[in-house]
């Protein structure tokens, strides 16, 4: 995964008795966020299946894209579509999985979650304002680390993200001179910093240059060992990046309130969360050209809601709770309909 800079997985998709028609061969494309356990889960489900998927990790931007031209079954993508943009374009969006994004650095004697961040320091990096790792601010956070006066590289993302989007906006929240110049985005004029294509991309970079910082998904982070960071949240308290912060954080969401599923969780309350905590969403028509691949989306992500939650924890992601997932079920009923009108989800 590590120089990869577009996957193919391959899920393997059957019809359940609760889609109407046939299940037939699938095609998504978007985040590169989720791809850790979207591959795990296909693993497990090909043994079940026989029916055959193509998802295409080129980033939120490339799936919202692909979805809205009609080129994809669904697409998927860690920005979440405002409620006025999937009337627009037809589309209903569910989050299928909660993560977290996290700063990972290349920093020789520093282990992984040693680092201390907080948000308006990892503002002023990204903003080349701190431009070397003994800056008397980065020392004053890590007294027990041993730091170098080497130059900080930043590393980013250069192609359209949803997980830029999460660290965008995260850094939009905690600095004013970032919300200012730079604002949030699946895609931004960054001040300073080296390109990477995906999560896979980024994590490359960091890998290969000494003394860099970067920012991936933590599965990412996890499966590579790189040396993430730990984040003062707003609580004032430093958390590492891990299941049960990021479910502290998602905790915080109110599913049933939020129309289209629009629901953002970066700097939230509590004492545990992750201050990069995001959802990673799934697009579907409403009334899809091919009902049948439609379905055979429908039951793929079931079985994962049913079946995968072990294989989520296993790599530091959050499933979705058998509440939202009836919330979730219930859009799928009354929203993707065929051209008759009926229900494809039953």
């Amino acid at each position: 995964m590590r120089t990869s800079l577009v996957r193919t997985l391959s899920l393997l998709v059957a019809g359940a008795a609760s889609v109407a028609g046939n299940a037939a061969d699938i095609t998504g494309a978007g985040a590169t966020f989720p791809y850790p356990i979207y591959a795990k889960w296909a693993d497990a489900y090909k043994t079940q299946t026989g029916v055959g998927m193509n998802y295409q990790s080129i980033g939120s931007g490339g799936g919202i894209k692909q979805i809205k031209a009609r080129t994809v079954d669904f697409g998927a993508s860690d920005m979440p579509l405002t409620p006025d943009e999937l009337d627009k374009e037809g589309l209903l969006q569910f989050p299928a999985i909660v993560g977290g994004v996290v700063p990972v650095v290349n920093l020789e004697d520093v282990a992984p979650g040693q680092l201390r961040l907080n948000g308006r320091l990892l503002a002023d990096i990204f903003l080349g304002k701190i431009k070397t790792w003994n800056d008397p601010a980065l020392m004053a956070l890590n007294p027990d680390l041993k730091l170098p006066a080497s130059a900080i590289t930043v590393v980013r993302r250069a192609d359209g993200s949803g997980t830029t989007f999460v660290f965008t906006d995260y850094l939009s929240q905690v600095s004013i001179e970032w919300k200012g110049k730079v604002g949030e985005g699946t895609s931004v004029a960054w001040p300073v910093g080296v390109g990477g294509k995906g999560n896979e991309g980024v994590a490359a970079y960091v890998q290969r240059i000494k003394g860099s910082i970067g920012y991936v998904e933590y599965a990412y982070a996890k499966k590579n060992k790189m040396g993430h960071t730990q984040m003062q949240n707003r609580a004032g308290q430093f958390v590492q990046p891990e299941e049960d912060t990021f479910a502290a954080a998602a905790a915080n969401a109110r599913w049933d309130k939020a129309p289209g599923f629009y629901e953002l969780l970066t700097d939230q309350p509590g004492a545990k969360s992750w201050p990069m905590t995001a959802a990673s969403f799934i697009l579907l028509h409403k009334v899809p050209p091919d009902p049948a691949k439609a379905g055979a989306v429908l039951s793929f992500f079931d079985w994962a809601f049913k079946n995968g939650a072990g294989m989520a924890s296993e790599l530091d992601y959050v499933a979705m709770p058998a509440s939202v997932v009836r919330l979730i079920q219930n859009a799928w009923h009354t929203q993707i309909k065929a051209a008759s009108g009926d229900a494809i989800w039953k």
